[in-house]
């Protein structure tokens, strides 16, 4: 059937908005609905999208370029150090032994060592975004099934970058011409097509360092979010457009645009711009593959299939489960983590089409892998269905939510988080700083962020009352929120927001004003700190000092009056717009007169 592209939208939305409550209603997990919703708008069931769908699946991989992305603006230099154990040694072993061992499967099969080889490339790799997907839903991300998954995901997006140049080298066809592709590509012989993309990566490192930086300080200083969101799709696409043009993935691109932003003060910002489109895409993505089952090339070849599919997932989940229990895992964690991974991913589809297309595979192969790669993929949330119920039985349920070794894990979320970093939120951070309280930092002022960068003070530049920006960084697990920005109208945002979406955080504000406390303090807040007041009563205390007080009266006249102010400061809070407040403000200066001369006396009288 031929539907226009506005119909399969409509399509794929509603698939969407019916299935996924659903699946989560039985709690069976979004990302089950999403290939349900697929299966039944597919060519096998209900076939409203069939394979006419094309325009809509791209879309949907642009959900999964986006994801990447993310991913990499997560991989800070320092973070993917500490990890180096579990990314080059567990998931380098896992890559390598995989490989290594569906080649030596496939030549005692018959297949050529070449054939063999792309096999095993192909199987070594796991869905990303399922897996991600699955561990974040569940809360098993900090877990050390979900770190270690991570890593081992990680060094497998990372390997695609050479496995991609590789396969051309191993096919004995030239490969047909792409239309889509320059025409000096396809004239180049196959070193100098490797060659090529090598040298394009290395044109998108050097771009990252010397025009991405520049440009987002550029569109920051503008301050419009809708700009400053396109400026992130811009180069997301832009950097897929080039890594297509010379053969590569577009997602291996955005991976390394990510990587190289990683590190950039407008990490958070950036997160949170793209993360609505991420989501969305990313779920059509899941729905795209779910249409990808063949039931028809099923029935003709099912003993085939489903021994293919039964065969990858206990082979490719023991070889994990072995590697994990070498880097001693316990047992609970490393069932889920091995069973988590036993699927081959998304990024099989690519490197299946690449073998096909340069005549590395036949047709036949390409089938029937296309359909076993879609088959492990949509069996995988029942798999960690079924593991979970199986840790809870075999294993005391705590362990599910065990937390992971300091080898494995990325460090905690800072406790403390600073939104503005003017003079009054610069004290205090390097005051937290000193005593080795990690704090996170953010402000709204690109040309603020860049100065602290260039001194060596980590700071992100993003709006801190948008909810999802402090969510990203870190709000869910901080304990105390610093409100230190200079515009008191966005102080009130960020507190309102704050009280709203992360009640559980200490809130500590900034107040420029009597009357801006009144909002703070009528908002619910009680550790206000008027950046005047101190400072005044310093001055007052040394001015009584000079004129021939005591020390010790200077002090006590001071501590009196910040009480006495404290105390009254909820009372005219309350009457602050009414006739009544002039007449209490005087009486409270009487009052604050009558107690000062009070204790002044009884003062003297104790010296005498």
């Amino acid at each position: 059937m031929e539907y226009n592209f506005f119909f399969q939208v409509f399509v794929f939305l509603l698939g969407t908005v019916i299935m996924v409550p659903i699946a989560r209603f039985f709690k069976l997990g979004s990302v089950l609905g999403y290939l349900l919703a697929g299966i039944l708008i597919g060519p096998s069931a209900l076939d409203l999208i069939a394979y006419e769908g094309h325009t809509v699946m791209q879309a949907a991989e642009f959900g999964v370029i986006m994801m990447l992305f993310v991913i990499g603006l997560e991989l800070e230099p320092s973070k993917m150090w500490r990890m180096r154990k579990s990314i080059l040694g567990l998931g380098g072993a896992q890559l390598v032994v995989t490989t290594v061992l569906v080649l030596c499967i496939a030549m005692g099969l018959g297949f050529h060592w070449k054939v063999g080889l792309i096999l095993g490339f192909v199987m070594a790799t796991s869905s990303t975004a399922m897996v991600m997907q699955i561990f974040s839903e569940k809360g098993w991300k900090d877990t050390s099934a979900g770190t270690n998954g991570f890593s081992v995901l990680l060094l497998q997006d990372m390997a695609v970058i050479p496995i991609m140049a590789i396969i051309p080298l191993l096919s004995d066809v030239p490969m047909e011409p792409n239309k889509d592709i320059p025409t000096f590509f396809n004239d180049l012989s196959s070193t100098g097509q490797t060659l090529l993309l090598i040298g394009s990566v290395t044109a998108i490192i050097l771009m990252g360092r010397y025009v991405l930086y520049p440009l987002f300080r550029l569109v920051a200083r503008f301050r419009l979010r809708e700009v400053f969101t396109a400026t992130v799709l811009l180069l997301i696409i832009g950097v897929g457009l080039l890594m297509d043009m010379v053969g590569l993935s577009p997602a291996l691109g955005a991976f390394l645009s990510g990587v190289l932003l990683a590190n950039s003060e407008y990490r958070h910002e950036i997160e949170t711009a793209i993360d609505p489109f991420k989501g969305l895409l990313l779920g059509l993505f899941f729905i795209a593959v779910g249409t990808l089952i063949d039931f028809g090339l099923i029935y003709e070849n099912p003993l085939l299939i489903i021994g293919l599919v039964v065969s990858i997932l206990i082979l490719k989940g023991l070889v994990i489960f072995l590697l994990g229990k070498l880097f001693k895992m316990s047992n609970s964690q490393n069932f889920l983590f091995s069973t988590g991974l036993s699927q081959i991913g998304g990024f099989g589809f690519v490197l299946l089409s690449i073998s096909y297309a340069t005549g590395a595979l036949s047709r036949y192969i390409t089938d029937i892998l296309m359909v076993v790669v879609a088959i492990t993929m949509a069996a995988t949330p029942f798999i960690m269905l079924l593991s979970e119920r199986m840790v809870k039985f075999l294993f005391c349920p705590v362990q599910i939510e065990e937390k992971p070794s300091a080898h494995d894990v990325m460090p905690e979320a800072n406790k403390v988080i600073i939104a503005g970093f003017g003079q009054f939120g610069n004290i205090i951070g390097r005051f937290l700083n000193a005593h080795d309280v990690g704090v996170t930092i953010l402000d709204n002022d690109s040309d603020r962020v860049d100065f602290f960068r260039k001194i060596g003070i980590k700071i992100y530049y993003g709006d801190a009352s948008r909810h999802d920006l402090l969510e990203i960084a870190g709000a869910k697990d901080a304990e105390v929120i610093i409100v230190a920005l200079g515009d008191r109208e966005k102080r009130m945002e960020v507190i309102e927001m704050v009280k709203k979406h992360f009640p559980h955080l200490y809130i500590l504000a900034r107040s420029e004003s009597r009357y801006d406390a009144y909002d703070q303090m009528n908002a619910g807040i009680m550790h206000i700190y008027r950046e005047t007041l101190d400072t005044s009563l310093r001055l007052g205390t040394d001015v009584l000092k000079i004129l021939g007080f005591d020390e010790n009266q200077a002090k006590k006249a001071a501590n009196t009056f910040l009480s006495h102010d404290e105390r009254t400061l909820k009372h005219l809070s309350s009457i602050r717009n009414d006739q009544e407040y002039i007449k209490a403000a005087r009486e409270v200066v009487n009052e604050l007169e009558v107690i000062i001369k009070a204790d002044s006396q009884a003062y003297e009288k104790d010296s005498d």
